[in-house]
Parts: C-alpha cells; structure tokens; sequence
C-alpha cells in the first residue's frame, strides 16, 4: 500500500480519483490547492502525486518544481485536452507521467500503481550497479552519480538511463523505449524525447553535442559507452 496524495481543485473529480485509489488499497489524501498540497507534503509525505496543472493560486507546475527540489516523488500530471504544449512543459519540470483530461479514473488508477511499481522495483534482467565512465547508476540505493556528484533524476530519467547503460550499443527507437523503460504499448513519443534532453542537460559536458546518449537519424536513440 502507497500514500498518494490527489491535488485538484474540482472536488468532484477529487472524489472520484480518491475513490478509485483507495479501492486500489492505497492511502490517499487530498488538496484543492497548490499551498495545501505542500503544506500535506511536508506533513505527511505522499509515495506518488497526483498533480492538476491548472490550480488556484499556486499552479501545478509550481508546486511541480518545489516537489523537485524537494526530493524525487513520483509525480502525474493531470493535463487538459488536446494540451500537447501543457504536457511537454510539465515533463520538462519533472512529471514522471501525465493523463489527459477527461481521463477515466481506473486508466489513472492503473498508471498509478505502474509508476509505483518504476519507482520502487528494479528489473531482474538489470544488474543494481552500472557504471559508464564518470556514470554509476545503483538500483537498489536508486541513486545516479557523475565524477562523484549526484544526480537530481526524476524516476522517469533513472530509468531511462539504467536502461541505457544496461544495453549499450543498441539503437532504439522512441517506441522500443516507451514499452521497454516504461511498459506502455501505447504512448506519446514526445515523452521520450523531453526525457532524453533532460538528461543530456545532466550526464553530457555538452548537450548540444552530446557524446554517450547520441540521436540515430531516422531509428531513435542510442548509448555510446565510454572507453
């Protein structure tokens, strides 16, 4: 059982998510807003959240970037129809995931306990320690080091980078990814590609020029190990 905590300033679509995650069996708690959902977070800290993006006050997005800065809670954004710009800019503040309004809540239920499961499973088929270089991943601290330094990786960048580092040499496409990192069969492909520039900005001197985590024109993406 999880603490998930649903932020969201309809109390009916509150209501209906809580319902729904507690029929899960996880402990869910509830915000309309974006100052009690950090103040709930500093008093009970949530395992996953559950994030509208557009709140009163202080908006998803903000309070995206404070959880952040907090720690790497697992985080779902809730985004508007057809809000492809929305979507994008909340990966790129470090949602881990995002549903689509109007969503059906067993769909959202679902994703729930598959970022749940990322976040604390490590895959059998992956060794816990990876090194690369100055790049060491270890699966079972869940933590990512550069020359020593901790990386500040979302759950959705840690696993795309244990993954990597777990099959260099292999060209993927955006699709292999999606299914292979994160288990959908179906998804948006721009979910790769935020996460891949997020994480060239944190593992490459140059992201501009990237060295280890290069473009495959016309395939996807592939690891370059280092000598």
């Amino acid at each position: 059982m999880a603490r998930v905590l649903v932020v969201d300033d309809d109390h009916t679509v509150r209501e209906v998510v809580v319902s729904y995650l507690r029929a899960h069996d996880h402990e869910v708690d509830e915000a309309g807003d974006g100052e009690s959902a950090l103040r709930l977070m500093r008093e009970r800290p949530a395992d996953l959240v559950v994030l509208d993006l557009m709140l009163p006050g202080i908006d998803g997005l903000e309070v995206c970037r404070r959880l952040r800065e907090q720690g790497s809670v697992p985080i779902i954004m809730l985004t508007a129809l057809g809000g492809e710009v929305d979507r994008v800019v909340g990966l790129q503040h470090g949602a881990d995931d995002y549903v689509t309004k109007p969503f059906s809540p067993r769909e959202l239920a679902l994703r729930v306990d598959s970022v749940l499961r990322r976040s604390g499973d490590v895959a059998p088929a992956v060794p816990a320690l990876l090194t690369d270089g100055d790049l060491t991943v270890d699966s079972t601290s869940h933590v990512a080091t550069r020359g020593g330094e901790t990386l500040a990786l979302t759950t959705r960048e840690f696993d795309l980078l244990r993954f990597l580092l777990a099959h260099p040499g292999t060209a993927y496409s955006r699709d292999d990814l999606l299914q292979q990192v994160w288990g959908w069969s179906i998804g948006d492909r721009s979910t790769v590609t935020v996460h891949v520039r997020r994480l060239r900005e944190k593992i490459e001197r140059d992201p501009t020029r990237p060295e280890r985590l290069l473009t495959v024109w016309g395939v996807g993406y592939r690891w370059e190990a280092r000598a």
